[in-house]
């Protein structure tokens, strides 16, 4: 049963992955933290190492579903290079800094991290201008200089930190620059990579307990390979909505997704 759970919402994993720019970690996180907690209890090493299982699993499966995904979106022409580079690379700078941060805190300072982050973004995708709404005559402006710099620093290293892989952060910036929703989920895919392999690396070679077999450091590899294969399934079954769904609704669905994890996540 825990892992046919883990194969359904692997797929979901997928589905917004590719429409919404998910990884992964917004469905995978709070659910492989619930699960083990459930099946091991509190008190032993996976269940105190829980949220940092659930963290580290999560950023290795986004690395297939952000690769896949970003073909996907390619092929379709939705991508656009200057806005993806080099804000690809200050990303993955911080990531490295996110990552290593992430594994000198407890399990619950991650946890609480993660509902506070969730709460913030909602708030200021409902209420500060430029989210909701998508002008259709409003020419895109390009990314400021301290916006791709100090803000890829700081997307990599607070996505790492919490295992999202930074959709959360760049879909609203890009989504401000003028971008339609399909444009701006699309390219969170590609810069959503960097996150990914700095925090897969790091969770994998700093990790602090040995969790025995089926672990390599804080990755749960059987819960990985399910969930991976339930996310391509996924990403199949969403390729033929790309591009389909009006702005708005597009838009007010990112921010519904939002507000049910946060729930998820505050209840588990």
């Amino acid at each position: 049963m825990f892992y046919l759970l883990l194969a359904f919402f692997g797929c979901m994993t997928g589905v917004t992955a590719v429409l919404f720019g998910f990884g992964g970690g917004f469905v995978v996180v709070p659910l492989l933290y619930s699960m083990l907690m459930a099946s091991h209890g509190a008190d032993s090493p996976i269940g105190q190492a829980a949220m940092h299982i659930a963290v580290a699993t999560s950023t290795c499966v986004m690395i297939v579903n952000a690769l896949v995904a970003t073909a996907k979106h390619w092929r379709a022409g939705n991508l656009i290079g200057h806005y993806l580079w080099p804000l690809a690379g200050f990303i993955g700078l911080g990531a490295i800094v996110g990552a290593v941060a992430a594994m000198w805190v407890s399990g619950a300072v991650v946890r609480y991290a993660f509902i506070a982050y969730l709460v913030v973004t909602i708030v200021d995708c409902l209420f500060r201008r430029g989210f909701l709404s998508h002008a259709e005559n409003r020419m895109p402006r390009r990314l400021e200089r301290a916006e791709v710099s100090a803000g890829g620093v700081g997307i990599g290293a607070i996505a790492t930190f919490l295992g999202v892989g930074g959709s959360v952060m760049t879909v609203p910036l890009l989504r401000r620059c003028g971008l339609s929703m399909s444009q701006a989920t699309s390219m969170a895919n590609p810069l959503s990579l960097p996150v990914a392999l700095a925090g897969t690396v790091t969770y994998m070679a700093m990790a602090k307990l040995d969790l025995g077999p089926g672990f390599m450091g804080y990755v749960d590899v059987l819960a990985f390979a399910v969930l991976t294969l339930g996310s391509l399934l996924g990403i199949r079954l969403a390729a033929p909505w790309i591009g389909r769904i009006a702005d708005r609704v597009h838009a007010r669905v990112y921010i519904g997704l939002l507000v049910l994890v946060m729930l998820g996540m505050c209840v588990g």
